[in-house]
C-alpha cells in the first residue's frame, strides 16, 4: 500500500482511471457509469465523488494520461538524432501515434459536454500537458527543420492537431459502419493510423 497521503491519493485515482480505461474497451462512453467503475474498483460510487465528481473527470483524466505518453513519444524524437528529413520525420511521428489508439479514440468523441462538465482545476491540468504536446511537437519542427518560420511551425500545429481529431474514425470501423457504407455504394479504402499520419505529415511538410 503507498506511504503518504498524495501517494495515496494518486494511487486511488490511478485506480479509477483504469478501470475506466479497461471498461472502454468494450463500453462506450454513454454506456459506462461510476457504478460501473465502483463495480471493478474497490471504491463505492460515492467513495468516487472523493476523487471525481463527474464521470467527465474520469475520461478527462485518462485522456491526459494519454497526452502525457504521446508526449513522452515526442521527446525521444526530439532526444534522437541530430538531422531527420521530411519522410524520417512523417515515419517518426505516425509511429508515435499508431500505437495511441486511446488518445485517438477519445479524441473522436464529444470533447466539448467532457470538458463543460468538469472542474475548471482538472480541465487547466489536462490543457497544460496538451500544451506540452504542442510545445514538443514545435520543438521538434524547429530542430529538424530549421529553415521553417515560426508561422510555418504555427501552421503545421494548427493543421496537424484538428487532422488527429479524425484519425480515429478513418482507420477503425465496425462492423455496422462498414455495412452502412457498403449499402450507400460509398467507395472507401481502410488505411492505418500510420498510413494516414504519415502521408498528412509528409503533406504539410510539402513533401
Amino acid at each position: 500500500m503507498p506511504k503518504g497521503s498524495e501517494e495515496l491519493t494518486n494511487a486511488r485515482r490511478d485506480e479509477i482511471i483504469n478501470a475506466c480505461e479497461a471498461l472502454y474497451k468494450t463500453m462506450s462512453f454513454k454506456e459506462i457509469t461510476l457504478k460501473n467503475i465502483g463495480d471493478i474498483t474497490s471504491f463505492t460510487r460515492t467513495s468516487i465523488y472523493n476523487y471525481f465528481r463527474t464521470k467527465e473527470e474520469i475520461f478527462l483524466a485518462l485522456f491526459e494520461r494519454e497526452y502525457e505518453h504521446w508526449n513522452a513519444a515526442l521527446n525521444d524524437i526530439l532526444d534522437g538524432s541530430v538531422q531527420m528529413t521530411a519522410d524520417g520525420f512523417a515515419d517518426a511521428i505516425a509511429r508515435s501515434l499508431e500505437n495511441r489508439q486511446l488518445l485517438l479514440k477519445i479524441m473522436s468523441m464529444n470533447l466539448y459536454d467532457i470538458e463543460c462538465n468538469s472542474r475548471q482545476e482538472r480541465l487547466t491540468d489536462f490543457k497544460a500537458q496538451y500544451g506540452r504536446c504542442i510545445s514538443s511537437l514545435e520543438a521538434c519542427l524547429e530542430k529538424y527543420f530549421p529553415d521553417m518560420t515560426e508561422a510555418e511551425r504555427q501552421d503545421f500545429i494548427y493543421a496537424f492537431f484538428p487532422f488527429m481529431f479524425g484519425i480515429y474514425p478513418y482507420t477503425y470501423v465496425n462492423e455496422k459502419q462498414r455495412a452502412a457504407m457498403e449499402a450507400a455504394g460509398v467507395k472507401y479504402k481502410l488505411r492505418t493510423v500510420y498510413e494516414i499520419t504519415c502521408s498528412c505529415v509528409k503533406m504539410l511538410l510539402g513533401g
